[in-house]
């Protein structure tokens, strides 16, 4: 009986570690064993490195010799049969000719984040489908890690934007500026206008006139009285010819 129990829990562990082989494989790391966590509903899986493979520093990306080992870090992957999967790794540092002694960069996480990058694409997209908050309880994480997943997935989106085919910005924000200067200037000659010819009446045009028609003609002139009080540059000069009806 033990001998059966022990031939599934490696038949079950091979194929987990199989699994994460074909959708998530690592150069340079070997996910080593998986095993359930008896504590808590989650399966962890360690992950070394591979014999030989140098350590890669996160300031100038490039492979240096390790220095020693930190302490374990536990990083979050997506959950699966409603288990929460944890990545276990000893980081290491990198003796750096150029930046000295740092700490490597590792494929599946950046900086000191909890979630890997898989999960934060995960989490960022369903969290278009759903509220943050739906996204969290749903996935039995924090509002908090869905925000730094929608964060990371924006800024990996603005520094990989192309803006090639764009050749031309919107009419609207170029013509802005001319439409409100165009916009006061009417508004101004109308106000001068109506200050010219306000006591005057405005004969209406016949209906046989044709839209070729002259300002001229369509604005008679003002009587003796409104030019005298109006005192604007643009009128003409004062008459006494009372206006045409």
């Amino acid at each position: 009986m033990a001998a059966d129990v022990t031939l599934a829990l490696g038949f079950c562990r091979m194929r987990l570690i199989c699994l994460l082989n074909q959708c998530q494989h690592f150069p340079g790391f070997v996910y080593q064993k998986a095993r359930l966590c008896p504590h808590s509903p989650s399966i962890e899986i360690d992950v070394r490195p591979r014999r030989g493979s140098k350590p890669v520093c996160s300031g100038c990306h490039q492979r240096g010799t390790a220095y020693d080992l930190l302490s374990l870090r536990r990083f979050e992957f997506i959950p699966i049969w409603g288990f929460a999967v944890l990545l276990l790794y000893h980081m290491r540092r990198v003796d750096c000719r150029t930046c000295g002694v740092r700490v490597e960069e590792v494929p599946w996480a950046i900086g000191k984040h909890q979630l890997t990058k898989t999960y934060m694409v995960f989490l960022a997209h369903w969290a278009r489908k759903l509220s943050w908050t739906e996204t969290a309880s749903s996935f039995r994480t924090s509002w908090d890690k869905v925000c730094q997943a929608v964060e990371y997935v924006v800024e990996w989106g603005l520094e990989h934007r192309s803006l090639g085919p764009i050749r031309a910005i919107g009419v609207d924000e170029i013509n802005m500026p001319r439409a409100t200067s165009i916009s006061r200037s009417s508004t101004r000659s109308s106000k001068i206008a109506h200050a010219c010819y306000g006591s005057a009446r405005i004969a209406p045009l016949p209906a046989s006139s044709s839209s070729s028609t002259s300002s001229a003609n369509r604005y008679p002139k003002a009587s003796s009285s409104s030019a005298r009080t109006c005192g604007s540059p643009t009128c003409g000069s004062s008459t006494n010819a009372a206006p045409t009806r």
